[in-house]
């Protein structure tokens, strides 16, 4: 995927009130500038001004910098012996950062950048900007969508290979591995996150870690997973049963199920992020499971599978826009009984909503 880095950057400079914007590894380095880097004990900071782009960065990793000519970017290496304390001077100084004002991502940069910076250039103020950042990424393109969208059908073509395989005495963690083998056996470049594979009483902790426990008959499995292509996630859940749910199972995959389309019927342009959640909520509270939905509908989903913008919970006012692409995951998780989560991948278009994901949501036997 060709990515338009010197846009996306011109972008990052557009955010008022900052005279330099400092950048550390994790997603929002890769956006703006496709470099992948670690984020370890060796610092890499990318600090962008409004005429360079500017990296204090190890020795060992300088390659990766060389390598991307059409960055421009001007490295202050350190090594190991020497330490990185100089390098932040230089650059400090050489920027004139001294009394100006630096952006910063509050959500990832550590206290070690931030102390560092402010003892070499005390009179230099700090001023987050994570959500201008985010705003920026809030918005897909095109081809950010295909590739979301190849992430989805990849993902999908796993799970209808897995599910013919599954029998009564499969442990959640090998049905999480089997999954994560057939997502980059179908062309996914990885999982987009630990695959969650759990059974029975225990689909009603929505974020379980897969274990040793084995799947029996008459019970739920739910499966959160996803894979990445060109570098962009999919995210998605889809809860069976091995054998014949009881009334109780039924009914609260029915709810849930019809929670999901609600909460898809609301969601256009225009429309409060808080008004996609109440569609979901209200069918779930009507049915008398309101106390049993502990999260948020959905979450912005983008290079990070994760993205605060759009956040699709009750509280927020802020309204969906073309190009942004979110989850829908309505729940029920009922302790000792188990629980059941249905979550769609979705793009807002100019006027309506495309679905990404097409998996079958009728409840699989």
């Amino acid at each position: 995927m060709l990515v338009d880095y010197a846009s996306r950057i011109a972008a990052l400079r557009r955010i008022a009130g900052v005279d330099a914007i400092a950048l550390v590894p994790g997603w929002n380095m890769v956006y703006f500038t496709g470099l992948h880097f670690h984020l370890s004990e060796r610092p890499v900071i990318a600090l962008f001004t409004a005429d360079r782009l500017s990296v204090i960065i190890p020795q060992l990793e300088l390659l990766k910098l060389h390598e991307r000519p059409d960055l421009n970017a001007q490295p202050f290496p350190w090594s190991d012996t020497e330490g990185y304390q100089g390098a932040f001077r230089a650059a400090l100084d050489a920027l004139g950062l001294h009394g100006k004002t630096l952006g910063i991502d509050g959500m990832t940069l550590r206290a070690t950048e931030l102390l560092t910076m402010q003892a070499f250039a005390p009179t230099m103020r700090v001023q987050p900007v994570e959500r201008e950042l985010i705003r920026i990424r809030a918005h897909k393109t095109p081809d950010e969508i295909a590739a979301l969208r190849s992430a989805c059908n990849i993902a999908e073509q796993a799970l209808g290979a897995l599910l013919p395989t599954l029998q009564p005495g499969m442990t959640e963690r090998q049905i999480a591995a089997q999954l994560a083998r057939l997502m980059d056996a179908h062309g996914g470049e990885g999982e987009a996150f630990g695959t969650i594979a759990q059974t029975g009483p225990n689909t009603a902790n929505p974020h379980g870690i897969p274990t040793d426990r084995a799947l029996q008959t008459g019970e739920f499995l739910l499966l959160d997973f996803g894979c990445r292509y060109n570098g962009y996630p999919s995210d998605i859940t889809r809860t069976f049963c091995l054998g014949e749910p009881t009334a109780q199972m039924q009914e609260i995959y029915d709810t849930v199920l019809r929670a999901n389309e609600a909460a898809r019927t609301v969601a256009r342009p225009g429309v409060p992020m808080r008004m996609v959640d109440k569609a979901a909520r209200d069918v779930i509270e009507a049915a008398g499971y309101g106390q049993y939905f502990t999260h948020r509908t959905g979450h912005g989903l983008g290079l990070d599978g994760h993205e605060p913008i759009p956040q699709i919970a009750g509280n927020v006012d802020d309204l969906l826009e073309p190009s942004m692409c979110f989850t829908i995951e309505p729940g029920i998780y009922l302790p000792e009984l188990g629980g059941v989560r249905i979550e769609e991948n979705v793009v807002v278009t100019d006027n309506g909503l495309d679905v990404l994901t097409s998996f079958e949501r009728k409840l699989k036997i």
